[in-house]
């Protein structure tokens, strides 16, 4: 069995056009909603997607031979750098209830993984209740944390080694449950757009997290980093000669081991580096399909999200290794065993 930990909803249009009222009112209508029923979820998902070939989410999944996935919201589309950060806090949760639907409408296909309310004018502290919310009330199986609330703007909040965060980690920590670190958009003046700014929050907040003492304070806290890690595998020398002084006295590179990986690379020699850096047991099988990689590779002929084959193809991983980053590592972070 295949599982895709880095999967996005695909909502009705009706979200996007609540998210549009949100912002043109700037909440002075209310809270409001997308009136959204299971059978409009459940179609979302099975109707063709302009933007991938006229095939539809399910299809997607089904040709990529992913048979389970979890979903969590667009990141892109979670407004946290709006303002006021009630419309901020109102989206997410609409955001949060169409997953809902979603996992209601397949129980054999999608699990959730809730978006948080990150505006940023609130703290960690107030994000808390919609963790909570989604995992004791929807039963929801981790959270996604946004590295960037600001979304490029001045000036940025700590990064993820900072005791800024810890509220999150202790939420975390007490519910069991992984948080999934995927960055949001990027807004102008910013000189990158909001796929590069997924790689660059990445990194610099995967570098500050393995170099703090966060696993020291936080022994079982569990996160999953997006995209590889973005480009640390590719700097781990540098980043084992900087991290010297750590007080672990452990390199960089083996200190990385306290943190899992999702996949979601489109090229083999990506996922090569990847595995060989932090070993096939820190890594999870993720494609975001639909999403950036569902379009042809000229090369070969297939989707760049065809992830599962370009696994399969690695010689030096074992049989047991690719089960692993399959479904077995996965299952033991987020207690799927039984799914």
């Amino acid at each position: 069995m295949i599982i895709d930990v880095h999967g996005h909803v695909s909502a009705p249009p009706s979200l996007m056009a609540y998210q549009g009222g949100l912002i043109a009112a700037r909440g002075a209508h209310g809270k409001g909603g997308t009136g959204a029923t299971l059978e409009q979820v459940r179609d979302s998902h099975n109707r063709p997607l302009p933007n991938w070939d006229n095939k539809s989410h399910i299809e997607h999944i089904d040709m990529a031979g992913i048979d389970r996935q979890l979903l969590s919201p667009r990141p892109f589309t979670l407004i946290h750098s709006e303002e006021p950060a009630s419309i901020v806090k109102w989206f997410c949760e609409e955001t949060n209830d169409i997953i809902k639907l979603a996992v209601d409408a397949f129980p054999d296909r999608f699990r959730g993984i809730c978006g948080l309310p990150q505006s940023k004018d609130t703290t960690p502290d107030q994000w808390v209740a919609e963790l909570r919310r989604c995992v004791t009330e929807l039963g929801f199986v981790g959270g996604m944390l946004n590295p960037d609330p600001m979304e490029g703007l001045y000036p940025p909040v700590p990064a993820m080694g900072q005791r800024w965060w810890y509220p999150i980690y202790e939420a975390a920590c007490e519910l069991d449950v992984p948080l999934l670190i995927h960055p949001a958009s990027c807004r102008p003046p910013a000189r990158e757009n909001y796929s590069l700014h997924f790689i660059t929050e990445e990194t610099i907040n995967l570098v500050d997290l393995v170099n703090s003492s966060v696993y020291q304070d936080f022994p079982t806290l569990k996160i999953v980093f997006c995209h590889g890690g973005g480009a640390v595998p590719y700097q781990v020398g540098r980043l084992n000669a900087m991290g010297r002084s750590h007080s672990s006295n452990a390199l960089f590179v083996d200190r990385l081991r306290n943190v899992y990986f999702d996949a979601c690379l489109y090229s083999k020699e990506g996922l090569e580096l990847l595995f060989k850096t932090v070993g096939p047991d820190r890594c999870l099988f993720g494609t975001e399909r639909p999403g950036t990689g569902t379009s042809i590779n000229p090369a070969t002929g297939k989707y760049y999200d065809d992830i599962a084959e370009v696994v399969e193809s690695v010689d030096f991983l074992s049989a047991e290794d690719k089960a692993g980053i399959f479904e077995g590592n996965l299952r033991k972070l987020y207690k799927l065993e039984s799914w």
